[in-house]
């Protein structure tokens, strides 16, 4: 097997090794952030970095890169203190690729990349009208990452929209049947296919299989 060791790591071309330790943590998950402005200008960005924190509070989190430069999405969550996240599926990840692309300041991705903005309710943040799967959140912690200079944003949900049939008996969200892509390293973009589903792991039972369904 190849061998690198972290100075081998540190002499490799930036970009190359910019899409090579961003392949190595797997599959990741591709969202479109939805935010918008005090002045009502809209922003949508793409992001693998969402992660659960925990269930009750229901809060996620996620990593912004450094901010030396405009962040649109981070100054935009900052302003109003919400912002949406829209799960990617087959039939947009090309649209959502796009939204990366350094836009003018004060252009709304939505229109370039050929999405549409909704809205619900009081949330003062677009939804991507598109994305079946998605949930808006408030802020409760912005933490700055002093080791690397990213941002560690963290909200909580207020509002979930997904396609009904994809809700099973025991809350397992089949993302599967809603076409969810997975994004490895910077821009490889990858449907799935589920293996199974698994039993509580105990010590002293064999593992079984679970229904997708969840009956």
């Amino acid at each position: 097997m190849k061998h690198l060791t972290s100075e081998d790591i540190t002499a490799l071309e930036p970009r190359f090794r910019a899409r090579f330790i961003n392949s190595l943590s797997g599959f990741k998950s591709a969202n479109l952030v939805g935010t918008q402005d005090a002045m009502g200008i809209t922003n949508l960005s793409m992001i693998s970095s969402a992660f659960h924190i925990g269930a009750d509070p229901a809060l996620m989190g996620m990593i912004i890169r450094p901010d030396g430069v405009p962040r649109d999405t981070l100054d935009n969550i900052k302003q109003t203190g919400v912002y949406t996240i829209n799960q990617v599926s087959a039939q947009i990840y090309k649209q959502a690729h796009q939204t990366s692309a350094r836009y003018d300041v004060g252009v709304s991705e939505f229109e370039p990349v050929g999405l549409t903005a909704e809205y619900i309710n009081d949330v003062a943040a677009p939804f991507v009208a598109q994305s079946r799967l998605k949930f808006s959140l408030q802020v409760r912690e912005i933490i700055p990452l002093a080791i690397n200079n990213t941002i560690l944003v963290i909200g909580e949900i207020s509002h979930v929209l997904f396609v009904e049939q994809a809700l099973k008996a025991d809350g397992y969200l089949d993302i599967e049947s809603l076409e969810t892509v997975a994004v490895s390293g910077l821009d490889g973009y990858h449907t799935t296919k589920r293996l199974s589903r698994l039993s509580y792991a105990k010590p002293d039972q064999d593992l079984s299989q679970l229904s997708v369904d969840g009956d």
